[in-house]
């Protein structure tokens, strides 16, 4: 019989917020500090706000006028290189602890790890394993974690999502036994992983608030609303969950592609829109060249200003030739643009997903492109990332960069779509990158807070 397998899921409290603390020699669960950029109006969402804010009330996500106006707080531009710094080094607390073919990363601030051949080697129970790998992330980086246990991933999932929040340690622990217990009458039904307001919605025109309900309703009714979804809805109602870190590391997809979209800081005319797909293809183009990959597909999403609610652009074009070439594949997607875009709307975000992608031996050659010419202009594109990586991504940009609607310039100096160092482009070209302690001019950061070196300070002391 298999054994019983013990899973932790780890999850970096108030992460990004956290990281600004702690460079500033503050402490999350008392300061109050939002990560938000401040050269963008009071419209823009929070990346995170420390637990001293939620604990006023204020929700994570929210957007910086939705804070009351008599809240003090601290707003730290977003470092997104900073942060995969500190998640980098907090993944080598966790491989002092367990292999990483047991480790599996969920996010960049949570993490799955199988435990179960550890607790023997160990001699620990699940619990006094999570308290030691919490209390060493906390001694290496000053950085809080809470921690869910479970018998397979999901359990652990809601242990963490739902239980670690409230518990004065912490830490939640759930089995099926105790799922079914404890939270089977839980509500919202929003708080489980996987159900959004959607699925709430249709469950509710059937009377079903709960995972009791969803556990004991007629299976082919919720076949009918959820189609193959209702088995995975069924099985997590009852807290089963058969896939494994094994089974996610074992699996290989049967097709692969790239992505690459942006919200537009403002709304964009159709010729102002139609050089951003040029920037977006151009810099897939070169994304391609370094993965040494080719595509021959390539599908286009362009959302217009939400005013009116109106219904995306959306459309795919084929090409004849597996290929990264510029040359082919923006006029491509131009084409496209053109052809399906309502050029009197305005334009606010733009989505751009490469399909088919292959490794670049599956290039076969043709009589119905120039190949001579498509090679050399490989070799350029070689050569533009070459400059790229040895003096940073605005060291080699093309005219059209330039313009005043171009974007590429600003997001190069970006990650996941936020400053990578919380400066603006300007601000790097005039003065240089931002400050390493993350000051940013004009913000309501205290002249009197410690400075980066000062010891964080602690909360009753229970995790020192």
């Amino acid at each position: 019989m298999e054994k019983q397998r013990v899973y932790l899921a780890i999850d970096l409290k108030s992460f990004f917020a956290s990281v600004e603390c702690v460079e500033r020699g503050l402490d999350p669960m008392t300061t109050n500090l939002v990560v938000a950029d401040p050269s963008r109006t009071d419209k823009t969402i929070c990346l995170a706000i420390t637990p001293a804010m939620k604990a006023l009330g204020i929700k994570n996500r929210c957007r910086v006028f939705e804070i009351p106006a008599g809240v003090s707080y601290i707003m730290a531009p977003p470092r997104m290189q900073r942060y995969l710094d500190y998640s980098a080094e907090i993944y080598g607390v966790y491989l002092k602890y367990i292999a990483k073919e047991d480790i599996q990363v969920y996010s960049v601030d949570e993490v799955f790890m199988d435990v179960t051949n550890y607790l023997s080697l160990y001699q620990m129970t699940p619990r006094e394993l999570g308290v030691r790998i919490m209390e060493d992330i906390l001694k290496t980086t000053g950085i809080r974690s809470t921690c869910g246990i479970g018998t397979n991933l999901y359990l652990a999932k809601i242990a963490l999502d739902i239980m670690a929040k409230h518990a004065a340690d912490f830490i939640g622990e759930l089995n099926e036994e105790t799922y079914k217990r404890d939270l089977w009458h839980h509500q919202p039904l929003t708080d489980f992983w996987r159900v959004g307001p959607g699925t709430a919605r249709r469950l509710a025109t059937i009377g079903i608030y709960d995972m009791a309900g969803i556990s004991q309703a007629d299976e082919d009714i919720l076949y009918r609303l959820f189609g193959v979804d209702a088995e995975l809805l069924i099985d997590h109602a009852n807290g089963i969950e058969p896939t494994t870190i094994a089974d996610i590391k074992a699996y290989r997809p049967s097709t692969n592609s790239l992505s690459s979209g942006q919200v537009l800081m403002r709304n964009y005319k159709f010729n102002e829109g139609e050089l951003i797909v040029k920037e977006m293809t151009d810099l897939m183009c070169l994304d391609l060249v370094a993965k040494k990959l080719v595509t021959d597909s390539v599908t286009l999403t362009v959302g217009y200003s939400n005013r009116l609610e109106l219904k995306p652009a959306h459309g795919s074009t084929k090409l004849d030739i597996l290929t990264s070439a510029d040359t082919l594949l923006v006029p491509a997607v131009v084409n496209l643009y053109r052809r399906i875009v309502d050029p009197t709307r305005d334009i606010r975000r733009i989505t751009i997903d490469l399909n088919n992608v292959r490794p670049e031996e599956f290039t076969q050659y043709t009589f119905l492109h120039d190949m001579e010419a498509l090679a050399r202009d490989k070799k350029i594109q070689e050569a533009v990332i070459d400059i790229k990586d040895r003096f940073g991504k605005n060291a080699i940009v093309k005219g059209m960069n330039l313009l005043e609607s171009g974007t590429t310039m600003e997001r190069n100096g970006q990650i996941g779509g936020h400053k990578s160092d919380g400066s603006t482009l300007q601000d790097v070209l005039m003065n240089g990158p931002l400050p390493a302690d993350g000051s940013f001019p004009g913000t309501c950061t205290p002249k009197d807070a410690p400075p980066k070196d000062a010891p964080p300070q602690t909360k009753g002391g229970s995790h020192e």
